[in-house]
């Protein structure tokens, strides 16, 4: 795993090729953004490093489809109206509980030549023998750890390999997890991130003996019928 935090870099960093997104600028707010919507538009709010918070709308189809080409924490260079592009990160998206359409993004700002710290999803990889032939549960402890880096060295995933859980009692730990150069995992290194649960036992039930208590009389038949009683009177 890396070595301890650095201070942040003051050096300037060559502008790469990256994706482009385009967006204009957004009046409408409140509820009044339904209609955007169903007009394809996606809302969204873009801020950070020198940017004031401004209400911006995006093409939806266009938003969903970059999100699907690059990976989590991917940099991109939103255009407001022909303006200058800038490095944005998609920071939050919001999405319909139902229809899992996205309805809502947050962009922010980044400076490329500053350290940044995020969120990184654990890939897990491999097969454990312990899951595969021995029937137990893969436990993910964690789904994602702490990372710092310059932002074109933040990584979309890291990888977690489960093969070494060979037994119900190995367990993996964040200083397991495959850290690239210039990123440094900020989460405890003896973090617990993955182990296999054995399978449940289940008990046999239990057969009661056919023949205890053959001929005893029940509670319902020991109980006299009140009704053949009072008719048996009666006559």
């Amino acid at each position: 795993m890396s070595g301890t935090s650095r201070p942040a870099p003051t050096r300037e960093v060559p502008h790469v090729a990256r994706p482009a997104l385009a967006a204009t600028r957004r009046t409408v707010t409140g509820k009044a953004v339904g209609r955007l919507r169903r007009e394809g538009q996606l809302p969204a709010v873009v801020y950070g490093h020198g940017v004031e918070s401004q209400s911006i709308q995006l093409d939806a189809r266009e938003f969903d489809t970059l999100r699907r080409h690059v990976g989590r924490n991917a940099i991109v260079d939103l255009k407001l109206e022909g303006g200058r592009a800038r490095p944005v990160m998609v920071h939050a998206v919001q999405v319909h509980p139902v229809s899992r359409k996205t309805i809502h993004a947050d962009l922010f700002v980044i400076r490329m030549s500053e350290e940044m710290t995020v969120d990184v999803a654990i890939a897990f990889t491999g097969e454990s023998v312990m899951v595969d032939k021995m029937g137990g549960t893969l436990l993910h402890l964690r789904e994602s750890v702490s990372v710092r880096a310059l932002p074109d060295a933040i990584p979309s995933e890291l990888a977690l390999d489960i093969t070494p859980l060979d037994s119900f009692d190995a367990v993996l730990h964040v200083s397991d997890l495959v850290v690239p150069e210039g990123a440094t995992v900020l989460t405890d290194s003896h973090e617990p991130l993955a182990r296999v649960q054995p399978p449940r036992v289940e008990e046999e039930p239990v057969v009661a003996d056919e023949g205890a208590g053959e001929g005893a009389p029940t509670e319902e038949e020991a109980e006299p019928d009140a009704e053949a009683a009072g008719g048996d009177s009666e006559g």
